[in-house]
């Protein structure tokens, strides 16, 4: 027996409200049904949003008529000031601007497989699919690119990132679009950043000067210009000399003379600031051998194969940290630092009792003995982590770059500079300061009466070689983030170490430091005029002159056994 309830026991209408409540959830079903699908439907979430008839009706024009007629219609959107332009005007830009066939409307689409993947220009909504028989592309050329990075950039300088707003300045800057002006004028009533307002005035100027302003507006544009000083404004000012006013080329020639000479200063600061870098480089690779060529007289031909380790040791650390610890990656160089430096006067250590120690006193049988040491340790590299190049990544405090005027320091180079002055003077207090730098000074000025003094010299010569190979190691950390880690790194140094050795004086620490500093210096001012390779030859030449005059190098060592 089924039980009613009470209600409908007695209601007389219980038929009634039963259909009525089937009724309503069919229409709720139907309904449900019905907004589904409009949302399944390819652009209909596209259409359900809300978006300015008119907006729409600009962009579908971009689809229609002549480039001047495109042009005019950027113009048209861009005095909209409505940031959702943007992506339409970006894309077509691109060249992913097209029509869609069936109901004229104006997409992105973008190559996926054999067909394109539309999007709405405004919405960002997914339009689903379509071949390429189904679509127009709105065709663009280089004139129309011009307009549209003007565009983009007077939509951007009232954005609210100061970023934002300097890369639209400097767009506008390189458009050189009179047509910008106005909205600079709005947006730079409206700056509050210095640095910011200073890039729309030069952008203002720079579109000054392709407008037909009265003359004292472009002679102001000229001075504004000839105080930014740097390559883009020379190149805007040269083009204002080629059939200008009379008063105007005065004015851009004396604007392009003052900016000549300041680039040439700042190319002499670049130039001290590269070879200084490029020093700091030499520094590294060279001091090490710098100490055990002083104080053993030993040709390590294996020297560089020290820095490589050292390299290699930094990649391994690394991979390390990626591993086990990926948060911490910005610590890895702490610990690839003194890793590298063990590694590699290790293997110095092994190679200084086992080979070098039988050839004292046969120069040239050392340097054959380590130049065969040298390809042992660069087959194994080879065979353990093959030959290729190796990616060593930069920590975060090493990365990126900073400007003084026109001088862009990268961070990775500073900090190599001021690691290489630091190692520089740790050694030198090493030296000066503690019983082993006695020992070693001492067997570097006359090894038999050092050894007659009671210094155990054989201990001395192995221990100063493992300190020379630890710094070479950890030199090869810090070329890790500045060059490629290769088997074949420290051959690209090892010359060049033993001309600043041989320029500096052997063994003497500050012959090392200038010697470093010079030579880097001379190949950076030399590359402009004869190229890498023949400023490497010149300073070769050079120093083969200079130890003609000077053959112990600029500070000669002094001791009984080296002035005989």
């Amino acid at each position: 027996m089924t039980l009613t309830p009470f209600f409908f026991r007695n209601s007389p209408t219980r038929s009634g409200l039963a259909q009525r409540a089937r009724r309503t959830a069919a229409a709720w079903t139907a309904s449900l049904f019905l907004l589904l699908a409009a949302l399944a439907a390819p652009g209909g979430s596209a259409l359900s949003q809300d978006v300015d008839p008119v907006l729409r009706e600009l962009v579908n024009a971009l689809g229609k008529g002549s480039f001047s007629e495109t042009e005019a219609q950027v113009a048209r959107l861009a005095e909209t000031g409505d940031p959702l332009v943007v992506t339409a005007l970006e894309a077509l830009s691109e060249g992913d601007l097209y029509v869609r066939k069936s109901d004229a409307l104006v997409v992105v689409g973008k190559r996926k497989g054999g067909a394109y993947a539309l999007t709405d220009p405004l919405t960002g909504a997914d339009l689903g699919a379509l071949s390429g028989g189904a679509l127009d592309k709105v065709r663009v050329n280089n004139r129309l690119r011009r307009s549209i990075r003007s565009a983009l950039g007077g939509l951007t300088l009232r954005a609210a990132d100061p970023a934002v707003r300097a890369q639209a300045a400097e767009a506008i800057f390189k458009a050189g679009d009179a047509d910008a002006i106005p909205a600079l004028d709005a947006a730079i009533a409206a700056e509050t950043d210095p640095s910011v307002a200073t890039l729309m005035r030069e952008a203002r100027a720079a579109a000054i000067l392709s407008s037909d302003l009265p003359l004292d507006d472009r002679l102001a544009a000229i001075e504004t210009l000839a105080g930014r000083g740097d390559r883009d404004a020379l190149s805007l000012l040269t083009a204002v000399t080629n059939g200008a006013q009379a008063d105007l080329h005065e004015a851009a020639n004396a604007a392009i003379a003052n900016i000549q000479k300041l680039q040439a200063a700042w190319d002499t600061a670049r130039n001290i600031w590269f070879g200084l870098s490029l020093g700091s480089v030499l520094l590294l690779a060279a001091i090490g051998l710098a100490i055990t060529f002083g104080v053993m007289g030993v040709i390590n031909m294996a020297h560089g194969e020290m820095v490589m380790l050292g390299a290699y040791t930094t990649f391994v650390i690394q991979n390390l940290f990626r591993t086990l610890a990926p948060e911490f990656f910005d610590y890895s160089l702490l610990v690839a630092l003194p890793a590298a430096f063990l590694v590699a006067g290790s293997v110095g250590v092994g190679i200084e009792r086992g080979i070098i120690r039988f050839l004292h006193n046969r120069p040239l049988e050392t340097l054959l003995a380590t130049w065969g040491v040298s390809l042992v340790l660069q087959q194994a590299v080879r065979s353990i982590f093959g030959p290729t190049n190796q990616e060593v990544g930069n920590p975060a405090f090493m990365s990126g770059a900073f400007e003084i005027g026109q001088l862009t320091i990268t961070y990775n180079r500073l900090w190599i500079l001021v690691f290489a002055l630091v190692v520089f003077a740790s050694l030198l207090i090493a030296m000066k300061f503690t019983r082993f730098g006695l020992n070693v000074r001492a067997v570097t000025q006359n090894r038999r009466m050092a050894a007659s003094m009671g210094i155990r010299t054989p201990w001395v010569d192995a221990l100063t070689f493992g300190l020379g190979s630890g710094i070479a190691g950890i030199a090869g950390v810090a070329l890790s983030q500045i060059d490629n880690v290769s088997p074949n790194l420290g051959q690209s140094y090892i010359i060049d170490s033993f001309m600043v050795v041989v320029f500096g004086g052997v063994g003497n620490l500050w012959g090392t430091l200038l010697g470093a500093m010079t030579l880097g210096i001379a190949n950076k001012f030399l590359e402009p005029f004869a190229g890498a390779v023949l400023a490497k030859i010149l300073v070769l030449v050079f120093i083969i002159l200079f130890i003609q005059k000077r053959p112990r190098g600029l500070f000669a060592q002094k001791g009984r056994a080296v002035e005989a």
